[in-house]
């Protein structure tokens, strides 16, 4: 059985950090590209960064510079590392793993950036 296990949400005043982490099992991590996906109240989600098999990373817009993705494969893991938080970062935000037609998200862990 197949799982992403998000951790490292919570609330952190704007200008602050957090560090997210994404743990599976049941999937070898190394053949997967590996996301971070955003989802905030009465928004589509979106895709925030990515990270290929091969280790080549793309952000959104909004991110670029204060977030950075990265994974460990040995572990099976995949983290976002989030930077000068701003309010508008609040959202549930989810990992992905995808490889061909196998799609696994995560059931999420909330971000609320706020003073």
């Amino acid at each position: 059985q197949v799982q992403l296990v998000e951790s490292g949400g919570g609330l952190v005043q704007p200008g602050g950090s957090l560090r997210l982490s994404c743990a599976g099992s049941g999937i070898i991590f190394s053949i997967y590209d590996l996301n971070w996906y955003r989802q905030a109240p009465g928004k589509q989600r979106e895709s925030v960064a990515a990270i290929t098999r091969g280790g080549r990373t793309n952000y959104a817009d909004s991110v670029k510079g204060r977030f950075t993705i990265s994974r460990d494969n040995a572990e099976n893991a995949v983290y976002l590392q989030m930077n000068s938080l701003k309010p508008e970062d609040t959202a549930v935000y989810y990992c992905r793993s995808t490889y061909g037609p196998s799609d696994y998200w995560g059931q999420g862990t909330q971000v609320t950036v706020s003073s």
